[in-house]
């Protein structure tokens, strides 16, 4: 045999007129090493004379892993392509059993992931229908949590007192740290913004009015409405996925107790108690954050501030500002124990329920505001 070329980093090729093609194998084939390309073998059988074989020889081969089985696995292949004979007799024992017991079970169909780009129509067709079964199983669960809530008002719901208490103390006590630092810094940015403006015709009494009105009629509800979406309508979601995950809510549907009085009923009704009075505080501690700026920056007197801003609120704004927060209130829990109750069974799933949980209570909250907003604007309060 007459040696034709000589490719380095291991590789050493060797042609004989009869159509064999030795490759010789030489120094240390160990994955992290670089280790040389079956594309290489691929050249030499397109190139020159017609090879009809493809055999090896191993003799000063020092040592190897399955780098050297993952090279043999892409050589083999390029010989099925070329038609051409590959003989594995010139390999290590190890590496032909290796090299048989890889080849001995055929690819199955599919197993590999084939990556298919969707018509455009086809990807707007299959959002539209999701939307679709998203919107009839929200509708659903609003229709259910109304019964439910119906039943409850006549008494005939079934959920555990205790249960009720310690979700009133979750959504509220314990929400009490957060909602005073969000509310504090929203009157004090009220109260400066405004300020700013009206420095300039001297009417620096009037922030009084602007901290005031905005805060008790709708600042203070949206701002404790988006932390409790953020805090506790992710919480909701989580806990009634993890039940899902653990088949829990599979078991009470099982014993004849309905999930939505058991689980959703309770988180409802805490929501909707504790929020109006969670505005409340938002609005006091929102006032106090306008009084400091006044009093601070304006060189307000401190009962002067407080006589314009009891001339400037109503109980028509004040009543508007507990309707949104009761209206808040059902929207988190609706979208927390819907995503909750949507959850799918795995780990991943719990997550991505919280995270929709949020988004969904934050776009319910700000559309709900928006109809509120006009609705009022148009009955003249």
């Amino acid at each position: 045999m007459n040696e034709k070329a000589f490719v380095p980093s291991g590789l050493n090729f060797i042609s004989s007129p009869d159509g064999l093609l030795l490759v010789r194998l030489t120094g240390d084939w160990k994955i992290g090493n670089p280790l040389p390309s079956a594309d290489e073998v691929g050249k030499k059988l397109t190139a020159g004379a017609r090879v009809k074989r493809v055999g090896f020889d191993t003799k000063e081969l020092k040592a190897w892993d399955s780098g050297l089985l993952t090279f043999l696995i892409k050589v083999k292949e390029v010989c099925s392509q070329n038609k051409i004979q590959l003989e594995a007799e010139g390999l290590p024992e190890g590496a032909k059993g290796l090299l048989r017991l890889a080849s001995a079970v055929a690819e199955r169909k599919g197993a590999r992931k084939e990556v298919k780009r969707e018509p455009f129509l086809s990807m707007v067709g299959a959002r539209a229908i999701e939307f679709y079964r998203s919107a009839i199983e929200m509708l659903n669960f609003i229709g259910e949590a109304t019964i439910t809530f119906v039943k409850f008002l006549f008494g005939k719901a079934t959920f555990r007192r205790v249960d009720l208490f310690l979700l009133l103390q979750e959504c509220g006590a314990q929400a009490l740290p957060v909602v005073s630092l969000i509310s504090i810094l929203l009157g004090l940015i009220l109260g400066f913004v405004g300020a700013i403006q009206l420095k300039m015709f001297g009417a620096q009494l009037f922030v009084a009015d602007i901290v005031a009105i905005g805060m008790v009629r709708v600042m203070g509800a949206i701002m404790t409405g988006i932390i409790m979406a953020g805090r506790t309508g992710a919480a909701f979601a989580a806990q009634l996925g993890t039940m899902e995950v653990n088949e829990e809510i599979d078991a009470l549907k099982t014993l004849g107790i309905s999930p939505m009085e058991f689980l959703v009923l309770p988180r409802m009704i805490a929501l909707v108690i504790m929020m109006p009075l969670l505005c409340v505080y938002s609005d006091l501690l929102g006032i106090l954050g306008g009084l400091i700026v006044g009093v601070g920056m304006l060189d307000l007197g401190f009962l002067e501030y407080m006589n314009r801003t009891r001339e400037a609120l109503t109980l028509t704004t004040f009543g508007i500002g507990l309707f949104h927060g009761a209206v808040f209130g059902v929207l988190v829990a609706l979208a927390g124990c819907l995503r909750g109750m949507q959850c799918e069974r795995s780990a991943s799933a719990v997550g991505y329920a919280a995270t929709s949980a949020v988004v969904t209570g934050i776009v319910s909250i700000i559309v709900a505001t928006a109809v509120i907003t006009y609705v009022c604007q148009v009955l003249g309060i």
